[in-house]
Formats: structure tokens, sequence, C-alpha cells
């Protein structure tokens, strides 16, 4: 029996009803070889969607090469725009461009100055990743951009640097327990950050509504309720994402540090502590995006009276983003 099934333009390979389906899907969506795919490559792959979808194939073209043109097209260029996103905001980019954040917001003895950087480089990194990945069915003025940017950052560094402050004139706590307290600030800052950056970089979908599409792709109409939908699910992802990332680096590493080895060299301590946050991210990011298809259905019963009469079709699909 052949690896690739037979197939389908614009469907995913594998399974979106099953979380193993939609993880493995999701491992393709972030394969970080994308990042190194030619301009050549990306246009070939292009053409040769395009040569499906007129029925004027080449001879010898196989189930592999189609699935293959088709993850690196949807790795690169935006399902609504139909332009390339960045490669540092493409989702295969995430953790390669990431990584490097999330060691910095986990280092121990964080000052003032260094939690403000980090968590306003972080939030930052995630708001031109969520923008970059959003529902663009409807546009968008640049103006709506900065807003939720800079919303999404001030939030993000006033929770930390408060967290930080509190711990700081806490009497309650020894040294080494507000040590290890403040390694796990990271974690409710960040959360909570993320789900603001998500509104507000994406706040413009609540008050416009996104396109709803029936069976066959067709644009049905523009929905408020499934704008709420989409903002939520993603919120969710982002809330669950950061919880192996910057929560299992502290554990693993308060027992690492313990280690005769890493006791006598203490240089080895970063670039250890790099390679555990390189894994927890390797590992969070499919888990929390595969919590909700990109492509969610709703009930049209859910959606507002005009899309009901609009349509046949008792479920609609929308773009969820991510």
């Amino acid at each position: 029996m052949s690896e690739y099934e037979t197939f389908q333009h614009g469907k995913p390979r594998f399974d979106q009803n099953t979380f193993s389906g939609r993880f493995r899907h999701f491992l393709d969506v972030i394969d970080p070889s994308t990042l190194f795919v030619s301009e050549r490559r990306l246009q070939e792959s292009v053409e040769l969607l395009d040569r499906f979808k007129q029925g004027t194939l080449p001879p010898g073209v196989t189930d592999a090469q189609l699935w293959q043109a088709q993850k690196i097209k949807q790795a690169i260029i935006h399902p609504d725009t139909g332009e390339k996103i960045l490669m540092p905001f493409r989702m295969s980019g995430f953790i390669p461009f990431g990584t490097p954040v999330v060691v910095g917001l986990l280092l121990p003895n964080q000052t003032l100055v260094s939690t403000i950087f980090w968590q306003g480089l972080n939030q930052s990194h995630n708001a031109c990743v969520n923008y970059s990945n959003r529902n663009a069915s409807k546009p968008a003025p640049a103006s709506k951009f900065f807003q939720g940017y800079l919303g999404a950052v001030t939030s993000a560094v006033s929770i930390a640097v408060g967290l930080n402050v509190l711990i700081q004139k806490s009497s309650r706590f020894s040294p080494t327990t507000r040590l290890l307290v403040q390694r796990f600030i990271p974690f409710p800052a960040v959360a909570t950050a993320n789900v603001c950056n998500v509104v507000l970089m994406r706040h413009s979908e609540l008050s416009e509504g996104i396109s709803v599409l029936d069976d066959n792709g067709n644009v049905v109409g523009t929905s408020k309720v499934a704008a709420k939908h989409a903002l939520l699910e993603t919120a969710l992802t982002r809330v669950v994402m950061p919880m192996p990332i910057l929560m299992l680096p502290p554990i693993i590493m308060a027992a690492l540090e313990k280690l005769p080895l890493l006791q006598r060299r203490r240089r080895l301590v970063l670039p250890v502590h790099s390679l555990v946050c390189l894994a927890a991210f390797g590992l969070a990011l499919p888990l929390a995006i595969s919590l909700f298809p990109q492509m969610s259905q709703i009930s049209v019963n859910q959606l507002e009276p005009e899309i009901a009469m609009a349509t046949d079709c008792k479920v609609v699909t929308y773009n969820k983003g991510l």
C-alpha cells in the first residue's frame, strides 16, 4: 500500500477529524525544511498544482509529488492573500526563530531591563506571526495592526514586570525559592499576553467578520459569529502552547544543574538550556495547533440568519488562521 493517498487539491493529506491526523498535518506545516525552498522550486510547485486543476498534468507525475508541491505552497503562501509570508513569521519558522527568544525568557536572575526586553521581543515576534497567519479574507488597514501590536506588547511587559516586582517584594520566600518561582513567571505572563496578542492583532475580524464557505469552497457570506469562534480557538492554542515551553525547561534544568558535570562546567548550562527549550518548543507547537483544524466547520444554525438563507448546506467552513 502506498504511503501517499490519492491527491486531493486543497484538502489536507491527513484526516482532520482526529487529533492524530491534525498532528501529522501540522508537522508538515511547521517543517523547517520548507524555509530552504528556492523561489524556482516554489514556482514549480504552484505551476504543478495549477496544471492539476486544469487537468493538464504531464505523464508520470505521482501523488507524492503533488502532495509535496501542496505542502511547499501552503507553508510559504497565505491561503487568503496569495502572497508569500516572510520567513521568520511562517509557522515553519516559528521554532527556529522563536527558540532564542524562549531561552532569553527563561534565563535565571532576570533584571527589570532584561524582562522588558525579552517579553517585548517575544510578543513582537508573536504579533507578526499572528498577523501573518490571520484570516485575511477581509482587508484591514495597517493602523489596526500597529494599534494591536502596541497593545499586545504593552500587556505582556506589564504582566511580566508586575509579577517580578511582586516576587521581589515578597518576604515569605527564601532566596532559593524566590529564584525558582521567578523561573515560572514567564508562563502566566506569556499565556495572558498571548491571548491579548491574538485578540488585539486580529480584532478587525470581530468587527468585519470572516468569509464562510460552502461544500464546494464558494463564499456564502461574511460572519462575525464565525470570527468569534476562530479567535477563541486560536487564543486557546496560544494558552496551551507555552505550557510545555515555559514550564518543562525550568523543572528539567533544576534537576540537570545538580549534575556533577554541569556543576564543574558552568559554561555548558546555556547550551544545554537551549537544547531543552528547543525540544520543548518542538513538542509544544504541533500539539497546541493540532487542537483544532485550520479549516474549521460550524453549523449554519449558529450563524447569522442571512448566512442560513444564502445556502442549502447544513455546515459551512471558515479559515481559523494559525
